[in-house]
């Protein structure tokens, strides 16, 4: 009840004139007008589509004109044991009909433009420092006493910047004398191996349903079209997702020892969180008995897939990857790692908020998607959507530079967590925006069940989230530190004796 979708008896028609059409249903038996009768008195509502559109039902109540999805099942009067059943519906249908191929110029936008004189073209284009003197204080000071004073002062400032300048470049200037540990196997590798391989994979369906979305070839109309087509997407780039995990894995240990071990992690770790995600949810459901939750035989349909198809294409990428040259460092990694200098701020502290400039690129996208999803909305803005996608990308990329060049600056060579959680932080944002929507935007909500359905559907698309933009922040400064290391000639006998004394 009210979790699929069926065909009605009603029959439209465009431009063609009926009098008469005859709805026939199968009749009922004594268990459905049972249960037709249960759900009156539980204000079930049925909500209808014509053409992709819901059916909008119009009420007047103290002259003011409502408007509301769908209608009620039936009518219980109160203290009455009779029901009443709504059968006769009236339908107004509106039909815009394109006449004519006119276009109207509304405006030129040419209105209210600032012109700059050719006096004040000087001034904008600079600014300029005057120090003055009041003529009393000039007066009495004499001329050249005026300019000992001027050149002293000038003196110092200019001392003063120098000191300055100087000491910006020794800040700017730190990340080359963490030479010998940038590139230092991090805590926990395998785990960020799989997570940049789910990363790539997940990042990889994203980047190829919108695009199909986008050009046409999946309409939303077509019930079921996306989630099968992400389905289908995702199972089929298993391979990139073997083959950037195990070629990341070989990279950081230098030999390709436990591929195995990463190719099947990568294959069973976001789907196996998704799974355990959707058993509880499926426990709750069951125990409340609702017909949303997923039959068993879904799940057997699902973890067929997965298993016969996403499996072996991961361990194909797997063994692609062993074959792969790995990524060459452009310095050698030193013995000793070098000790890390105590921080004036914690740099939790600038990852966590490193995500605020990604999800400020997303959140009024995001709130059309909810909408759309929880409120039974067609999404078709999907170019629009590529566009964000696109931005996304691009912001998670520079804050995950910016923060892994500002924590090398300060000689912590540990950037390799930091980076992948400065991008994926948005996902922290996110989910808190679900919690917020949900206080919020769904107030009809009933039960615990249905709250349960919502946050952990939304906690899945956070933890996909964090991933991919993780992964995306990640790979950049990757390459960033790659490049800033192989580009410049470090002296590394004069960086050993300023960091542990003479030679």
């Amino acid at each position: 009840m009210g979790d699929q979708i069926l065909n009605s008896p009603y029959r439209f028609r465009m431009n063609i004139n009926e009098s008469v059409f005859l709805c026939t249903t199968n009749p009922l038996s004594e268990h459905e007008v049972k249960l037709l009768k249960q759900r009156t008195r539980d204000l079930y509502q049925v909500n209808m589509i014509l053409d992709d559109l819901p059916a909008m039902r119009f009420t007047q109540e103290n002259g003011i004109k409502i408007q509301w999805t769908g209608f009620p099942v039936g009518y219980t009067p109160p203290n009455s044991d009779e029901d009443y059943i709504i059968n006769h519906l009236k339908f107004r249908v509106l039909v815009n009909e394109y006449e004519g191929a006119g276009v109207l110029i509304i405006g030129t936008g040419e209105e209210h433009m600032g012109v700059i004189p050719e006096a004040d073209k000087k001034k904008a284009s600079g600014y300029e420092m005057v120090l003055r003197l009041s003529p009393a204080v000039s007066n009495m000071i004499p001329k050249r006493r005026q300019n000992s004073i001027f050149r002293s002062d000038l003196t110092m400032y200019e001392e003063l910047d120098k000191k300055a300048q100087v000491q910006m470049n020794k800040q700017l200037s730190s990340w080359r004398l963490v030479v010998g540990d940038v590139f230092r196997e991090p805590n926990h590798s395998k785990l960020l191996c799989v997570m940049i391989g789910d990363g790539v994979q997940i990042t990889g369906t994203a980047v190829v349903t919108i695009v199909f979305a986008a050009f046409g070839f999946m309409s939303p109309a077509s019930r079921g079209m996306l989630l099968t087509g992400m389905i289908i997407f995702y199972l089929f780039l298993g391979t990139i997702a073997g083959y950037a995990g195990v070629r990341l894995w070989i990279t950081i240990k230098g030999t390709s020892d436990g591929w195995r071990s990463v190719t099947w992690s990568v294959a069973c770790f976001f789907p196996g969180i998704c799974f355990v995600i959707l058993t509880l949810q499926n426990f709750v459901l069951w125990d409340s008995k609702s017909t949303v939750a997923i039959p068993i035989s879904l799940y057997f349909v699902l973890l067929s897939l997965w298993f016969c198809i996403s499996v072996p294409l991961t361990l194909v990428g797997g063994f692609l990857g062993t074959q792969a040259e790995p990524i060459q460092y452009p310095r050698r990694t030193s013995k000793i790692p070098r000790e890390i200098p105590t921080c004036k701020y914690p740099s939790w502290l600038l990852v966590l908020g490193a995500g605020t400039l990604p999800f400020g690129t997303i959140f009024i996208e995001l709130l059309f998607i909810l909408c759309s999803i929880w409120f039974g909305r067609f999404y078709y803005v999907f170019g629009f959507l590529l566009v964000v996608f696109l931005l996304l990308v691009i912001i998670c990329a520079e804050v995950s530079v910016v923060l892994t060049y500002m924590h090398l600056c300060v000689e912590d060579w540990q950037w390799w967590w930091k980076a992948f959680y400065a991008s994926g932080s948005i996902a922290l944002y996110v989910f808190l925006y679900s919690i917020n929507y949900l206080i919020f935007n769904l107030q009809g909500l009933n039960g615990c069940a249905s709250a349960i359905l919502y946050l952990g559907y939304s906690l899945i698309m956070a933890i996909a989230i964090m991933i991919s933009t993780g992964t995306i922040g990640f790979l950049t400064s990757l390459y960033f530190v790659q490049y800033l290391y192989s580009s410049v000639e470090i002296d590394s006998k004069c960086i050993f004796a300023k960091s542990h004394g003479p030679v």
